[in-house]
């Protein structure tokens, strides 16, 4: 009877031990969200990304977001401070350019630790669903009042004659 105690425990351990969740080694970190945002009133598209933490925060560490240029050339880099106490990090890019529906732009997130050093480094890829050109040309309003934008006088859609959309690729 206490040998099959011993060899029921056993194999209970063993099998504990095999609930182990060895499919995520090294990660720290996994995308919960990622869009782009389209600010209609203020004229603008940005990149944004939530990273979700897989674990306990290490404290001192760093996202670094390298995301693909929508107008060409090299890629914008924002570094954001990981808060330990935080339930997920939020990494946003200044406003872009030449943003395209139904085109992959990438982005690379590197986490580094407090000494710089890279933990983790996820690649993915963020498409939009509508073109940047749906945006007005210039802010519909400004300042912390909303005044109207006296550049669009008379042109409630926002659009100039010369639109913010020259230069960028695949466009005349």
């Amino acid at each position: 009877m206490r040998r099959s105690l011993g060899l029921v425990m056993a194999v209970s351990l063993l099998m504990l031990g095999a609930c182990r969740d060895e499919s995520r080694p090294g990660k720290l970190f996994e995308i919960s969200g990622k869009l782009f945002v389209f600010n209609y009133r203020v004229a603008t598209a940005t990149y944004l990304v939530t990273l979700k933490p897989l674990g306990p925060i290490e404290d001192g560490q760093t996202a670094v977001a390298s995301f693909e240029d929508p107008a060409g050339g090299e890629a914008i880099v924002v570094r954001q401070k990981i808060w330990p106490k935080l339930d997920k990090t939020v990494l946003g890019s200044p406003p872009l350019r030449c943003v395209r529906k139904d085109r992959p732009y990438s982005v690379t997130i590197r986490i580094e630790g407090p000494d710089a050093t890279v933990r983790q480094e996820i690649t993915t890829a963020i498409t939009s669903n509508l073109d940047q050109e749906v945006l007005p040309d210039r802010p519909l309003v400004l300042g912390p009042v909303y005044t109207p934008n006296p550049d669009l006088a008379g042109r409630p859609d926002g659009k100039l004659d010369v639109t913010n959309e020259a230069g960028c690729p695949g466009r005349a």
